[in-house]
């Protein structure tokens, strides 16, 4: 198991067998989605079925299903985990498993090659997240990337924390020194935090602190970094890293969700108003035909039938006479899983949305257009 990385996909996509197909296999493990195991390994199954039945279950193809398979049933800690990649060719000696932090579409492709569009689609459109964590005393500041969280702490220098050393004990000064102390320790905080951006810069930042001291710690934020707060985390600085990662995969679903939020609204504003969008199924697989594509939006688990003309290869929602070539078109049982790759491989965005009633209104499909 590898997490993923630019170089873990590169070296996949050097992976060549000319005579050995290679079983390329994306799973959707999300537990908001999938409560039990039970329904992401029954959902592999169903994924498996057509290339078992067209392989009659021999070697290599069958050899490298059950081995994905077994793979899965032997359990995933999903605590981190919302997605896998796998990738097998038993006789060639490939077996790979990236555990993602996002979740993929569920696809299965048989080819000479592993097929990673999905994997270079995480990577660019990951988001990294800053996190600091003050209190008082003590301040950490990480980045929380595709999973992993890096602490950055070096980046804070070493505050004097002893309120003698003026001799304001002597003149009985204690408080107003402590306070000193404290704020020019939030002011280092968040320098700290603004050249972790420089360095590593990310989308968001999400603060661990105290109401009382929060609202000092923003207003020593460079503007850059007002401009990217997210929401508040309950995790202080002593907390140990599996807390500060979990408040951070929380913080992360929280942004996301209000990101899809603010994109489908934008869609349907942008649609209705007459520009650069369109909704529903027929007008996306038109405009993904004519490549107009420039973002994707789709619904989580969305699923429909359709029809790819083998002369053009254009996408529609209704057959089997190609509307654009007039030749026959052959049945598929996911045109919007076709529509999905189809935007990929233009290097299209694409996002996947969990749950949102107003794209679901839309049809459960839309994109933005290039002209």
């Amino acid at each position: 198991m590898a997490t993923i990385t630019e170089q873990a996909v590169r070296d996949l996509a050097g992976f060549r067998s000319d005579d050995i197909p290679v079983v390329s296999c994306y799973l959707d493990v999300d537990g908001r989605r999938h409560v039990r195991s039970a329904d992401y390994e029954q959902q592999l199954e169903h994924l498996f079925r057509p290339v078992r039945d067209r392989t009659n279950g021999a070697a290599p193809d069958g050899a490298d299903l059950d081995r994905i398979t077994r793979y899965v049933q032997d359990g995933i800690d999903r605590s981190q985990v919302r997605g896998l990649a796998m990738f097998s060719c038993a006789s060639a000696g490939l077996f790979e498993v990236l555990e993602l932090p996002v979740p993929v579409r569920d696809q299965v492709l048989v080819g000479h090659a592993p097929v990673v569009n999905q994997l270079e689609l995480v990577l660019r459109h990951a988001e990294p997240l800053g996190v600091l964590l003050v209190d008082k005393e003590h301040a950490r500041v990480f980045v929380f990337e595709l999973g992993e969280l890096v602490e950055r702490s070096e980046l804070l220098e070493e505050l004097p924390r002893h309120y003698d050393s003026r001799g304001q004990l002597a003149r009985g000064d204690v408080e107003h020194h402590v306070d000193d102390l404290t704020s020019q320790h939030v002011r280092h905080a968040a320098q700290a935090a603004f050249t972790m951006y420089q360095e590593h810069p990310f989308a968001h930042l999400v603060i661990g602190a105290s109401s009382e001291l929060r609202g000092e710690i923003e207003s020593a934020l460079h503007p850059y970094l007002v401009e990217r707060l997210g929401p508040t985390l309950s995790v202080p600085p002593s907390a140990g890293i599996d807390e500060i990662r979990t408040g951070a995969v929380e913080a992360e679903a929280a942004i996301a969700a209000e990101r899809e939020r603010d994109l489908v609204e934008q869609l349907r504003g942008t649609a209705q108003g007459g520009g650069r969008a369109v909704t529903g199924l027929a007008p996306v697989l038109e405009a993904s035909s004519q490549r107009r594509v420039s973002h994707l939006v789709v619904s989580a688990g969305y699923v429909e039938p359709g029809w790819r003309c083998g002369t053009c290869a254009r996408l529609a929602h209704v057959g089997p006479a190609c509307p654009a070539c007039g030749a026959s078109m052959t049945a598929e049982d996911n045109v919007v899983g076709e529509a999905v790759d189809a935007a990929i491989m233009a290097g299209s965005r694409v996002d996947v949305c969990l749950d949102n009633a107003d794209l679901d209104v839309l049809g459960r499909v839309g994109a933005f257009l290039r002209y």
